[in-house]
């Protein structure tokens, strides 16, 4: 008589047999295989950003894991920030509406003081096809409908970041122009709640240059002053890119902060 519990729906065996019979390196260790059913939920918006999911227990009952094996699996989802723990509350699904998330991807930090959000005003906001190099980027094909958004952000009245926004248009079919000329919010924070679009990583380039022309008169600093030149693919889950963000950066009194580990 065995002890071992049947094959769960949706869980891999810890290896699988080739024409030889010798078992093939595919093991995947089971609070893996929880964190990818859980994940799973999540990206098919059973719970959507803000809502509060099933307790370890009830996680643990559905899956016929341990809490143990479940807590492990929420331990790494939290530690990428896709989820938070309240204490006395329960486990929550991130959000970028929470003032603690919006500076996750906001890497400028104040010299003296506390971060705060800057105000946001969209200087412009069109339809465009993709150029080439935006649509390689995205996984897209050249000339696909894309949504193209310039905006400032200021910090205490102070212009301090110019950026280019690149969306795809097919992502985002009912973002209206009107609707991004009047949101003065995080712009993630939008997409998130409108179209149930999370940026969950992003990847950044960055690089010191010199204010031209345009720029200078944007930011209201000398021509040629110096600014870091940040460039930003954004995901959302599966690792599909979301996002291409071109920014330039005033670092008068404003420093670039990352956290690494």
């Amino acid at each position: 008589m065995s002890s071992a519990n049947p094959p769960l729906p949706g869980l891999q065996a810890a290896t699988s047999s080739g024409a030889s019979g010798a078992a093939s390196p595919t093991f995947s260790p089971l609070y893996q295989q929880i964190k990818k059913l859980i994940m799973q939920s999540l990206q098919s918006g059973q719970w959507r950003p803000g809502d509060l999911i099933p307790s370890e227990m009830e996680l643990a009952a559905r899956f016929g894991v341990s809490q143990g094996t479940v807590r492990k699996a929420i331990d790494e989802l939290a530690a990428e920030n896709l989820v938070v723990r309240r204490q006395g509350r329960g486990t929550f699904v991130a959000t970028h509406r929470e003032a603690r998330s919006q500076f996750r991807f906001l890497r400028l930090k104040p010299d003296v003081g506390e971060a705060h959000y800057p105000d946001n005003v969209i200087i412009e906001a069109r339809r465009v096809r993709a150029p080439a190099d935006i649509a390689r980027q995205l996984d897209l094909k050249t000339g696909d409908s894309m949504i193209f958004l310039k905006r400032m952000q200021s910090f205490d009245g102070a212009p301090t970041i110019l950026e280019e926004l690149w969306l795809p248009g097919a992502n985002f079919k009912g973002l209206s122009l009107e609707r991004l000329l009047e949101y003065k919010g995080p712009m993630y924070a939008l997409l998130e709640t409108e179209f149930g679009m999370q940026m969950l990583r992003a990847t950044e380039s960055i690089r010191a240059v010199a204010a031209d022309k345009e720029t200078a008169a944007m930011l209201r600093v000398p021509l040629h002053s110096p600014l870091l030149s940040v460039h930003r693919v954004s995901y959302t889950y599966d690792d599909k890119a979301v996002e291409v963000r071109r920014s330039f950066y005033v670092t008068n009194g404003h420093h670039y902060h990352n956290d690494l580990s």
